[in-house]
Parts: C-alpha cells; sequence; structure tokens
C-alpha cells in the first residue's frame, strides 16, 4: 500500500490549475513556501487542497489519520469501495507515488506519475485535530488498475483534473470517483 509519495509541485501551479477549472484558490494564510519534496512519508506535514465557502483552500496536514484506538498505528490509507463519504473529502497534490515488492530488504521500488501531467491529486479525507494542532488526512484506496496489478494489490485513486471538484463537493455519485484509472494512465519505472 502507498507509504511515501512526492510533491514536487510549486505554488504558482495551484494557482493556475484552478484557475483553468475557474474556483478561486487561496492559501489558509499568505502564500506557503513549498519545498519540492521526492518522499513524503506518513506523520509528516505536506499539502492538501480543501473547499471552502468560496473555492478552495491549501493547508499543510499531517499525513495519518488518528486509529482511535491505543497503539494503533495512524491510518494513512483507507479503502473506498462500499463507503460513503459524507464529509471531509479533500484533494492530495502529488507529483508520483510508490509501491514496493519483494520480501526483503532492500525491495524494489516501483515510481508512478501520470502520463500527461507533471502533477495530479489522490482522493482523500481530512479531520481536525482532537486536541489542537494541524489536523489530519489520509489517501483513499481501490482495487488496483491494469498499469498498477503487476506490482500492488490495492492502488491509490488517482482522480482526474476534471473530477477534481465532483469529489470535493460530491456531484456525482463516489463509486464512478473512487476508481482506478484506465490502463495506460500512468507511467510505472523502477527506481530500485
Amino acid at each position: 500500500m502507498c507509504n511515501d509519495y512526492g510533491n514536487n509541485v510549486p505554488y504558482s501551479a495551484y494557482l493556475e490549475a484552478f484557475s483553468e477549472i475557474r474556483v478561486p484558490f487561496t492559501p489558509l494564510h499568505d502564500a506557503p513556501n513549498l519545498e519540492p519534496r521526492d518522499d513524503i512519508w506518513p506523520t509528516e506535514l505536506a499539502p492538501v487542497i480543501r473547499r471552502t465557502k468560496g473555492g478552495v483552500e491549501l493547508v499543510q496536514l499531517k499525513w495519518g489519520l488518528d486509529p482511535g484506538r491505543p497503539k494503533a498505528p495512524v491510518v494513512i490509507n483507507f479503502r473506498s469501495e462500499g463507503r460513503r463519504f459524507a464529509h471531509g473529502r479533500c484533494l492530495v497534490p502529488a507529483s508520483h507515488f510508490f509501491e514496493f515488492t519483494g520480501a526483503k530488504s532492500p525491495k524494489s521500488k516501483w515510481r508512478f506519475t501520470k502520463e500527461d501531467e507533471p502533477w495530479f491529486c489522490f482522493a482523500g479525507l481530512w479531520r481536525a485535530a482532537a486536541h489542537g494542532g494541524p489536523g489530519a488526512y489520509a489517501i483513499l484506496t481501490t482495487a488496483p488498475g491494469p498499469d498498477v496489478a503487476p506490482i500492488h494489490n490495492r492502488q491509490v485513486v488517482v482522480l482526474e483534473r476534471a473530477e477534481w471538484m465532483a469529489w470535493l463537493d460530491l456531484t456525482r455519485p463516489e463509486a464512478e470517483l473512487l476508481r482506478p484509472l484506465a490502463a495506460g494512465r500512468l507511467r510505472v519505472e523502477q527506481v530500485r
């Protein structure tokens, strides 16, 4: 399951993308200093896009929802099939994500990028922090599509750009949005 992804998206690219789909885009405060990151790991802060009354906003949240029971690990990936998500939907921007194969370290590392775009968004869920702090998010998963299936038995939900607002506003049924991409939409390369 995806436990490593990267985000090399400059702030100007967010502004441009949401301008193209005619959705006002504002940061939580001032324009953030977003450093390029080839690896984002669970429990680290990362950019997330969520709905506001007037558009969308960019916030930094921790990757991993509270598990709700003592000593359990944080929830970084959340199975989407057969579930409804009435609130807390978000977009998790990424340049790429990784999957790993093999039984022993070092495992083989596979990098997935979008075939025709330099960055994309995962379907995600966010929650406010129970005791203050930045809040947290998880990435939704589904059955693997043809590009991921040879490497892993699950995959993160990568939304097409035309689906971003449909996910945030749930203007289309969840089952139409929370599915794998068609064959050839992801480029796959072995990096280790």
